[in-house]
């Protein structure tokens, strides 16, 4: 998630390190390749000026810290600058106080709305809501098959739709639908379009008109670049939008819309999509995404990801065995092995961790990969062996790396490295107190949850 830019801002910031004192010139100097970060990285340049310009006036006023370096200094006014560009965080979806509540999502072409509206409802779904998702879509009927199937991914109701309709018929024949069957949240997914289209910019604004959604929320692609200015000020023009979405920050490394749409339209970024998979869906923290962006880690997205993927009662069955002295099987193994891709990959947790230079490691850009292997060859294996890897000799072996498609070394490999894990484990289980990981109560006591 902007790897370039926080590669390139870090390069900038770095330009400080060993400097004694801050001095005008300095700071000019390195303001200026943080400006050009930024416009590489496609951030609207107003949005850009003003940003430099502010954290100028704070760095030329600031005054060094016996325990700050100057770079520490810039670090620290360029993350609070960073925090309040990108806006509130955590701003909530706002709810009928009696009634369904109506979420209209709006956007242009392919920039995720439906997919958008499935990962809207498995939040509220969470939550335990009801939740009905309809489409008015009437132009893409491979949209709707795909709302349709969504809808049953995240066990939500779903609305037929009846393409001889107009849209704003359709749309509040859901809600009243939806009335009458105590849902709790209808959530309306709009036909995609280009803000230069009248008639149809003309089409969504009677949508609106005709549902008065509780909330209107703008879907934008982060790729989309300086183009977000345009199409944002557009949307928030003809609908008076509520909040935005940006999505594909997974794929995007330039970050431009992100730091430009909330200046532009003065609205709330609520959510940003950071992958495909339906729970791969934040709240909006802008002080967390500005950590990222510096290079700082963001250690409270790591430890809520970590809270939500952690089957409660496999954890609680591996505690028990490390507090009783029995060791972990390669059954244990692998389904650490597979939280750890649920949260997004080893290289994606590394980037959260402070002070891990997740693109500097060696091998770390293929460590996905090989836990992939791993896991392929575990499944291979069969309880029994999983259970009591030492009896996995060579005849097993090449039965394993058959049925996993590796070759016999690859598990080999992986037998070596987890009778070293074994060892180790039994060296920390030897320890007095509960298990838990280095550093994590000192976690939980700086950011309860």
């Amino acid at each position: 998630m902007l790897d370039t830019l926080r590669e390139r801002i870090s390069n900038a910031l770095g330009s400080l390190r060993g400097k004694k004192i801050l001095t005008e010139a300095n700071i000019d100097d390195t303001l200026r390749q943080v400006r050009r970060a930024l416009l590489e990285a496609d951030v609207a340049l107003p949005v850009a000026r003003q940003f430099i310009e502010q954290v100028k006036v704070r760095a030329i006023d600031a005054e060094v810290l016996d325990s700050l370096t100057p770079e520490q200094t810039i670090i620290s006014i360029v993350h609070e600058e960073l925090s309040a560009l990108l806006g509130q965080a955590n701003v909530p979806i706002e709810l009928a106080s009696a009634g369904p509540s109506v979420v209209l999502v709006a956007g242009l072409q392919g920039s995720g709305k439906t997919t958008t509206c499935a990962k809207l409802a498995h939040v509220f779904r969470e939550q335990k809501k009801r939740v009905l998702l309809a489409s008015v879509d009437i132009y893409r009927p491979a949209a709707i098959d795909q709302l349709r199937t969504l809808a049953e991914t995240v066990g939500a109701d779903f609305w037929e739709t009846d393409i001889g309709l107009k849209p704003e018929l359709t749309a509040k024949a859901a809600i009243a639908h939806a009335r009458q069957g105590a849902i709790d949240v209808v959530i309306v997914d709009s036909a995609g379009r280009l803000h230069i289209d009248k008639e149809m910019m003309a089409e969504i604004q009677s949508v609106h008109r005709a549902i008065a959604p509780h909330e209107t929320l703008f879907v934008i692609d982060a790729m989309i670049g300086q183009d977000a200015v345009t199409s944002a000020a557009a949307f928030d023009e003809t609908l008076a939008l509520t909040g935005v979405v940006v999505t594909k920050l997974d794929s995007d490394t330039r970050g431009g819309a992100l730091l430009s749409v909330r200046q532009v339209t003065g609205k709330p970024v609520k959510f940003i999509g950071v992958g495909e998979a339906i729970d791969a869906f934040e709240h909006f923290h802008p002080e967390r995404i500005a950590s990222r962006i510096l290079g700082m880690g963001d250690v409270l997205t790591l430890i809520e990801s970590v809270q939500q993927k952690t089957d409660e009662d496999k954890a609680k069955a591996l505690e028990k065995k490390l507090r009783t002295g029995r060791r972990l099987d390669l059954g244990d193994y692998r389904d650490q092995m597979q939280m750890t891709l649920e949260m997004g990959g080893i290289a994606n947790l590394a980037k959260m961790i402070p002070g891990m230079p997740a693109d500097k490691v060696p091998g770390l850009g293929n460590a996905d990969r090989d836990v992939l292997r791993e896991i392929a060859i575990i499944n291979s294996m069969t309880p029994h062996e999983r259970a009591r890897p030492a009896i996995i000799r060579a005849s097993r072996r090449t039965r394993i790396a058959a049925g996993s498609g590796v070759e016999v070394r690859y598990v080999s490999q992986l037998l070596r490295k987890f009778e070293k894990l074994q060892r180790t484990m039994r060296k920390v289980g030897r320890q007095k107190g509960k298990m838990q990981l280095p550093g994590m109560e000192e976690l939980k006591n700086r950011f309860p949850m």
